[in-house]
């Protein structure tokens, strides 16, 4: 028997199906037929909710089934004799659909017997070709219903009303359970195949209950409270309420009592029962605990969020992970993440005692669990766990031999995964070495917050340290950060400068700035850098100099070469490259950087085209040595040279603001001229369009242009000195449209794209004309924040700005749900080494994985024809397309 249970099995088919009064009691170890669950001793009472028979969550005690201890049975079911029949309410609208697609007198399907008989062939087909047979079936009911005269007994049909939750009404009377389980039951097995189901495993008259399986023990464990007093589940709290109605029923019944007391009691043995199953069903009052909480029943452990199915089985919480803030640390490496002792002491990682590591394990018993590094826990040979504290430290560290486990705290250089929700993509959780630090919080490079979407205003992260060998390879293998620099989305870098580190790096190499040598050093310590160039020149006094491209070639590897336009000028195609006035033609020669200033298109995250060649032709490792070295000399350029910005910054001189001034009047007085020819008929509308489109347009553009002119003249006054356009130019943070809004005008107001014309009838606000459609009653702020709004333009900013939080805040939960739907789609699809998609059982999705087969991580941003480049300057010859 042993040697057949050892041989694997395919599962042949599933049959879904309902469980039968005879099922039920079949599987049942014992019927239950008191409320009670313990005695005065705490010992579970024979034949009640708890007994025995059913499972042991008490230590100590012996399952009397099938003889395993707490935690070793798996529970077994009871069952409950119900007195009178009740409806299973998850199958009321099928009850409904049957009762009126079958004889109220003989009970048979409401259709010639010819035409079963084709329906019956047409189902049996389809059941062969494996195809579903419920449009078929929801046919056979709507036709069904249509009869009004039975053709098998000639009896008139009436009209079957549902009212809820489960009150079938015919005649103006309601229907008993007793007798819709009595016309279900002079149902043929032709008929029952006629309503989808197969009577060998599923028959109507299953749906209304007569016996009510009881769940065993270990599914609705009662708890012990600090007080002693034992607290019960949910369920045992349902079960005792239908027992105890059952009795009643039964006790009134027996003693002859009125019919209208023995409907009373049923309707509520029915009440029972349906919240047993679920106590969200709409008509119906949820049963609630003493304290008011609704009761969790059946259906509520297993829907939603929380339910069994998402909260237990998809996602559920784990032994050895740790959540906590996370601050910044541009000291530490992209690679690293900084953890604190709280946690370190904390998380352990199990270690096999092997002669080689022997004294080293001891050492780390021997400091205990209060120590750092030390040990938290050791498991004998035996498999016995013994927690190491500071009385059995030392003793512990003297027995410990070859083939014990120790649970040792982490320490540096352990690698663990991080991880931030909303997980959204595979860089959402990555792997990091441990670097323990004091303090409170996760410390983390802010270089690596675009992958996560992390920040610094009160982010939380979670961090999983992983218990196995295999696991921790993987990590270092496939999860490391700097496996991870290029996105899969776009196939350039997603991890590379940001913010300071290219206001920085701009700084330091947009000018030939004089910098000694204390100060060249200083930029270049931490740094994989190990000594200077030769200076770029000598000062009067015959000190030496170097400039800050030099300075920053010294961190690119001697044979790169690399040719591209930088992102502050965008005119370099119409300019003389050699000489350009912003010094934007990036020119790297063997690792020097002989022309050009650095900025995000260089090495920004999203653009860096230095990260992204370093990536590609140099390797991971070299890559984060890069990115560390390049992050920590942009931050201490930054800090060389200063960089604030202040409510100053915006000021913009007297002959600039009565420009702006100018350009925003002529602009109101164009429109103006606009509606003047719209309401003439003179305005010619645009193709396609209305005249009612057609002016609302004209005037946005207008409107626009004046907005941009207005920052044009901001831009002019507001030089490359000021580190607003710094920071804006070099792809920093922020746009010259910010600056626009700050100095010049804020502009046109918008709701879906237009302009605003809610409001009140015929206007938007009360003090303006109706049917006025110039600039300032439809949302135009001419002012600009540093000026100030006005009330009406402040009124009008709102309602720009409450879209955005709206839109944002929908946006948020739509794109989550159909995340989680595609993400359960397409789960089991997986890329095959042939290159071709495939799903678990093998069925091929795609032959060529993206139809063209080319990992998008070795694409220069989505351009396939890079990965034929890249195969050509590493083998030196052309690829078979």
């Amino acid at each position: 028997m042993d040697a057949m249970a050892s041989i694997p099995k395919r599962v042949g088919e599933i049959r879904f199906g309902l469980l039968s009064p005879r099922e039920v009691r079949k599987m049942s170890v014992t019927p239950i037929i008191t409320a009670d669950t313990y005695d005065d001793d705490g010992y579970p009472i024979d034949m009640g909710l708890m007994d025995m028979r059913l499972g042991v969550i008490d230590p100590g005690l012996i399952c009397k089934t099938c003889g395993s201890r707490a935690g070793d049975c798996p529970g077994h079911f009871g069952h409950i004799e119900l007195v009178a029949p009740v409806i299973h309410v998850g199958f009321n609208k099928l009850i409904l659909k049957s009762l009126r697609s079958i004889c109220r007198n003989c009970s048979n399907f409401l259709l010639e017997p010819q035409r079963k008989n084709e329906y019956l062939e047409q189902l049996q087909q389809l059941k062969i070709m494996g195809h579903s047979t419920d449009d078929l079936v929801n046919d056979l009911f709507k036709e069904a219903r249509k009869t009004k005269v039975c053709p098998h007994c000639n009896e008139e049909q009436v009209e079957i009303k549902f009212e809820k939750p489960s009150d079938y009404i015919e005649n103006g009377e309601k229907l008993t359970p007793t007798e819709i389980r009595e016309r279900f039951e002079n149902m043929s097995d032709d008929d029952v195949r006629l309503m989808g189901m197969d009577p060998s495993n599923a028959r109507p008259e299953w749906m209304i209950l007569t016996v009510l399986p009881v769940p065993p023990v270990t599914v609705r464990p009662s708890i012990t409270l600090e007080s002693g007093q034992r607290s019960e589940d949910d369920l045992t709290h349902k079960m005792v309420d239908i027992i105890r109605i059952n009795q009643r029923f039964q006790e009134n019944r027996e003693a002859g009592a009125p019919q209208l007391i023995l409907e009373d009691l049923w309707e509520l043995l029915q009440y029972h029962v349906t919240t047993f199953f679920d106590n969200e069903v709409s008509g119906v009052p949820p049963a609630r605990h003493r304290s008011g909480r609704p009761l969790k029943t059946l259906t509520q452990r297993l829907k939603g969020k929380e339910g069994r199915f998402r909260g237990s089985l998809s996602g559920k919480r784990v032994n050895f992970s740790a959540r906590t803030v996370i601050s910044p640390d541009p000291n530490l490496s992209i690679n690293e993440v900084g953890l604190p002792y709280a946690i370190a002491k904390q998380m352990t990682i199990p270690v096999n005692v092997i002669s080689r590591n022997l004294e080293k394990m001891r050492q780390y018993v021997a400091r205990g669990n209060d120590v750092h590094p030390g040990a938290n826990y050791v498991i004998r040979a035996d498999g016995r766990r013994i927690k190491v504290t500071d009385v059995n430290c030392t003793d512990l560290a003297e027995k410990l031999d070859i083939g014990w486990v120790v649970e040792r705290q982490l320490q540096d250089g352990d690698i663990v995964i991080f991880n931030r929700q909303p997980s959204l993509h595979k860089m959402s959780i990555m792997a990091h070495h441990v670097k323990v630090l004091p303090y409170k919080t996760f410390r983390l490079n802010p270089a690596v917050c675009p992958p996560y979407n992390a920040d610094f205003d009160g982010d939380e992260m979670n961090l999983h340290v992983l218990q196995t060998e295999e696991a921790r390879a993987e990590a270092e293998i496939l999860m490391k950060i700097q496996e991870n620099i290029l996105s899969p989305r776009f196939g350039g870098p997603i991890i590379g400068g940001i913010h300071d580190h290219i206001s920085g790096m701009f700084l330091l190499t947009r000018t030939d700035n004089d910098i000694s040598k204390n100060d060249a050093l200083d930029l270049l310590r931490k740094s994989h850098i190990r000594q200077l160039p030769e200076p770029a020149g000598y000062r009067d006094d015959g000190e030496p100099y170097w400039t800050g491209k030099q300075i920053f070639s010294q961190l690119l590897p001697d044979d790169l070469n690399l040719e591209y336009v930088a992102e502050v000028c965008s005119k370099c195609d119409e300019c003389n490259r050699e000489n350009c006035e912003n010094d934007a033609y990036v020119i790297i020669e063997n690792g020097e950087l002989i022309t050009g200033t650095i900025d995000e298109k260089g090495i920004g995250a999203f653009k860096g085209h230095i990260v992204d060649k370093i990536v590609k032709e140099y390797g991971s490792t070299k890559s984060a040595e890069f990115i560390d070295d390049m992050t920590r000399l942009a931050i201490r350029a930054i800090m060389r040279s200063g960089l604030s910005f202040g409510i100053s910054d915006e000021d913009i001189p007297k002959e600039a603001q009565m420009h702006i001034s100018e350009i925003i009047s002529n602009a109101e007085d164009e429109v103006k001229r606009l509606i003047e020819a719209y309401e003439a008929r003179e305005l010619e509308p645009l193709p396609g369009r209305t005249l009612d489109e057609t002016i609302e347009m004209k005037i946005m553009q207008k409107l626009g242009v004046a907005r941009d002119k207005t920052g044009d003249v901001a831009g002019n006054h507001l030089g490359l000195d000021n580190s607003a356009v710094i920071m804006a130019k070099s792809g920093a943070r922020g746009s010259m449209l910010n600056l626009t809004q700050m100095a010049a005008s804020v502009g046109q107001q918008a709701v879906r794209g237009e302009r605003i014309r809610r409001g009140y009838t015929g206007r938007t606000l009360p003090h303006f004309s109706k049917g006025d459609l110039g600039a300032d009653a439809h949302g135009f702020v001419k002012s600009s924040y540093k000026s100030g709004l006005n009330p009406t333009e402040y009124f009008f900013h709102a309602v720009g700005g409450r879209e955005g939080l709206v839109d944002t805040a929908v946006r948020t939960s739509q794109s989550g749900y159909l995340q989680r739907r595609l993400v359960n789609a397409l789960q089991d699809l997986e890329v095959q080494y042939d290159g071709s998609v495939r799903e678990t059982r093998g069925v091929i999705v795609q032959f060529k994985y993206g139809e063209d087969g080319i990992d998008s991580t070795k694409s220069d941003y989505s351009k396939p024809e890079s990965i034929h480049s890249i195969v050509k300057s590493v083998t030196g010859r052309e690829v078979e397309q």
